[in-house]
């Protein structure tokens, strides 16, 4: 499903296509990392990854409408609607075994994606699943951050530590930024757990030391959604975690998905846009 732009963004997978962005193509990948960003996050956040994982994984990294360069179009506030889009945006992209990361919301968007894909094409080899910063969907996690006042969501913003000081002192740019940011946490507030089959992947539960956001419990609850094992790796830090531990959390990536890697092949012949 398109994002309804005729012109090519910068490292989109495909003209007609804004969901993905491919920064670093990768011509034969035996793994292919779909990353999801956290609450008024975008694609950017992961590039990085495309510098520190193996060139043999090539990084796809999710751009939600109403921000950067789909700044323009609609708002998706539902967690089935973002869902839907990048379902469908992958189709052509599940020729090899494909790997979700997800941090924060991009958590729950990242799982519930996983089960669209298991439901819609069960010939497609989900490899792993990574869960950032964020507890099992099972567990209550109700928010009301978007029904906060513009101040007291800054306030909440510099509580997260994850958004340049600078950033938040500047008007300009904070008006520009706080519809999507309000946007995604009316998302996550609004999403509702929904029982259903469990996923036979891996997961691997990542999260800060130091995150108020997800207690021990609510992480280890992670392991009930899932017929294959559970690891979980804790990082110093906080909420964001993440952006001063990208190289391990890489490493992390590489090492959980090496076994899978062993004998790459596709699974049927690529339908992938050149």
């Amino acid at each position: 499903m398109s994002g309804g732009s005729a012109a090519t963004a910068p490292g989109s997978t495909d003209a007609g296509d804004l969901w993905l962005r491919r920064y670093q193509p990768v011509a034969d990948p035996a793994l292919r990392l779909v990353c999801l960003p956290h609450a008024g996050g975008s694609a950017s956040a992961f590039l990085p990854f495309t510098h520190l994982l193996p060139d043999w994984v090539e990084v796809l990294a999710v751009q939600y409408p109403g921000r950067q360069d789909r700044r323009l179009e609609p708002f998706v506030d539902t967690v089935d609607g973002l869902v839907t889009h990048i379902a469908g945006a992958l189709g052509p992209w599940l020729d090899r075994p494909v790997a979700l990361f997800g941090h924060s919301l991009g958590s729950l968007v990242a799982f519930e994606t996983a089960r669209r894909l298991a439901e819609q094409a069960p010939e497609s080899r989900v490899a792993h699943l990574f869960v950032s910063g964020r507890v099992a969907p099972t567990t209550a996690h109700r928010t009301t951050a978007h029904l906060l006042s513009d101040d007291r969501l800054v306030a909440k913003l510099a509580e997260l530590q994850g958004t340049d000081p600078r950033v938040l002192a500047d008007q300009e740019v904070l008006r520009l930024a706080l519809p999507a940011i309000r946007n995604d946490y009316r998302a996550a507030a609004t999403y509702t757990w929904r029982p259903g089959a469990p996923l036979s992947c891996p997961i691997t539960v990542l999260t800060g030391s130091a995150d108020p956001h997800v207690p021990t419990d609510g992480a280890l609850a992670w392991h009930r959604l899932t017929t294959g094992e559970t690891a979980f790796r804790s990082f110093p830090g906080g909420h964001f975690y993440l952006t001063e531990h990208a190289e391990a959390v890489c490493r992390t990536i590489r090492t959980a998905t090496g076994l899978a890697m062993r004998a790459p092949a596709p699974l049927k012949p690529s339908r992938r846009p050149v």
